[in-house]
């Protein structure tokens, strides 16, 4: 995908006003917000950019607002076109059905039908093409071509740039005393747009990125960015190969560090947030926090805030992220008893448990199959815990009684 040659020159802080007045009409100001339980939790003050309650869930509108505002009316004519999995489709989709604009959204084969049905309810025609980010940006690059449309890029273009300033613009307006930001780094647009902002208005502000390990080309920053295993992960808003040209140039050496994070880092980070923050963030959005909580030493003390960049995540999804870290954690227990076959005992173990404090989930009761003994029957429990002590202290006062494993 290329983008225009009137939109190649470098970013400024000018630019970046220039948006936030531009695109004031059709994205909110979010509330920026000290998190206390966050802070307790890492030992740094916690400031929290909620761009996850922007209309589409995402900070990506931002940039296709400001985008879009620039056409010509010879280009709205046209209509416009974009690639995406998710939160720039919508962005898109969503400011062409207010503009009166008609677009067209390529996505790839395999995205949920959750992101597809929502792109499509802000009326944007979508085309299902390619297994990727780059074999679907051929096509759109195809129909740009055949059709005349106007691209909008999801990062690699200033103005979009500088419509994902205006996010660090309101950042640190309504929290001034910020020493550092940790920004998610995919395609680069929002950490060009934090970099732009930041190092022209709080040049002493330190700017860490985070990566997830599937996707990070630049893991040896400031070194040139690497090629990439790729493959499936939780933070999908970030799963770009190669970040885009005018994002690097504008990124450059600017930078305090580049952190990556693992997928379990990231679904731990989720559940923080729902949990401490009461805030339902995607993957993308929360490994900065995850990224925080890795390296709880390098900001202890400091005013440290990060952009919940977005929240839109399967709910499906959601449950299972926090089902896996509360098992991690050890506030489930899923336990395997080994009984003799006889009526009463699931009753008196239930009694038990309860007695322990411990909060039944699911039971599944086997007879034929998984039991080593015709006379006896395997018993499957899922059990909730206040904490981890809480989970040993019923595992323990459950085998006095019982032949029992933790699974």
């Amino acid at each position: 995908m290329t983008t225009s040659a009137s939109h190649t020159r470098k970013v400024t802080l000018s630019d970046v006003r220039d948006a936030q007045k531009r695109i004031a009409t059709t994205i909110a100001r979010t509330p920026t917000i000290r998190n206390i339980a966050l802070s307790r939790m890492t030992g740094a003050e916690v400031t929290l950019k909620l761009d996850n309650l922007q209309a589409i869930g995402s900070f990506k509108e931002r940039g296709a607002a400001n985008r879009m505002a620039l056409l010509t009316p010879e280009e709205r004519q046209r209509g416009v076109i974009t690639v995406s999995a998710g939160n720039h489709a919508q962005g898109v989709a969503r400011q062409a059905s207010l503009l009166g604009l008609d677009a067209t959204i390529v996505m790839p084969r395999f995205t949920p039908a959750t992101k597809v049905g929502a792109t499509q309810s802000w009326g944007a025609r979508v085309v299902l093409a390619g297994n990727n980010f780059d074999e679907a940006s051929a096509t759109a690059e195809d129909l740009r071509n055949k059709e005349g449309r106007t691209l909008i890029h999801p990062f690699n273009d200033p103005a979009v740039i500088a419509g994902q300033g205006t996010c660090a613009l309101e950042m640190i307006e309504d929290a001034p005393d910020l020493e550092a930001v940790i920004v998610p780094i995919g395609g680069g647009g929002l950490m060009a747009g934090f970099v732009t902002v930041l190092k022209a208005l709080r040049p002493h502000v330190k700017i860490f990125g985070v990566q997830v390990a599937a996707y990070s080309p630049l893991r040896d920053y400031p070194q040139p960015p690497v090629a990439v295993r790729a493959g499936s992960t939780i933070a999908e808003g970030i799963a770009v190969v190669q970040p885009g040209h005018h994002c690097l140039d504008i990124i450059g050496n600017q930078l305090d560090g580049v952190f990556v994070v693992d997928e379990l880092q990231v679904e731990s980070a989720i559940t923080t947030l729902a949990e401490k923050a009461r805030q339902v963030c995607e993957g993308a959005g929360a490994a900065p926090l995850a990224a925080l909580i890795a390296n709880q030493e390098r900001f202890k003390g400091l005013n440290v805030g990060f952009p919940l960049s977005g929240g839109n995540i399967n709910a499906r999804i959601l449950a299972n992220v926090i089902l896996r870290s509360l098992l991690r954690d050890g506030r489930i227990l899923r336990l395997i008893f080994q009984i003799p076959d006889r009526p009463g005992l699931l009753a008196d173990i239930s009694q038990k448990i309860g007695d322990f404090g411990g909060n039944i989930i699911e039971v599944s009761h086997h007879r034929l199959f998984a039991s080593p003994s015709v006379q006896t029957a395997e018993l499957v429990v899922m059990i909730e815990a206040r904490d981890t002590e809480h989970a040993l202290q019923i595992e323990h006062e459950l085998a006095l009684h019982y032949d029992v494993k933790r699974d």
